[in-house]
């Protein structure tokens, strides 16, 4: 992705997260960091809970720093981003990513 940042905060999350490839996922701060607003997790928080009715933006991807499955409950069922994550090959235990470091995807390097 380009870097052409649009007027609204939450469009430009949606843009990234949309470029998270299967069986990958990163995180709130990444994303944040990556739009040039370190600190700016939270608000990525509220863009992945407001998406979770478009099935275009794969928001089951974005999860915090260590893995776990923070948004869980935003979703229709509370097993429902564990099982889309596990069916892309993920495993989950106790709500986190196991072995994170190969699943997690850094826009900052990987969209250059």
């Amino acid at each position: 992705m380009e870097k052409k940042l649009k007027p609204n905060f939450f469009e430009n999350v949606y843009e990234v997260v949309k470029l998270i490839p299967s069986g990958k996922v990163t995180s709130y701060g990444t994303i944040a960091a990556y739009l040039g607003s370190k600190g700016s997790a939270r608000m990525v928080g509220w863009a992945m809970n407001n998406a979770h009715g478009n099935p275009e933006i794969p928001a089951h991807r974005v999860v915090n720093q260590k893995g776990l499955l923070t948004g869980k409950f935003h979703f229709e069922e509370s097993n429902t981003m564990q099982t889309l994550l596990e069916s892309e090959g993920l495993m989950i235990e106790n709500n986190q990513i196991l072995n994170l470091e190969n699943h997690f995807w850094n826009p900052q390097t990987e969209l250059i």
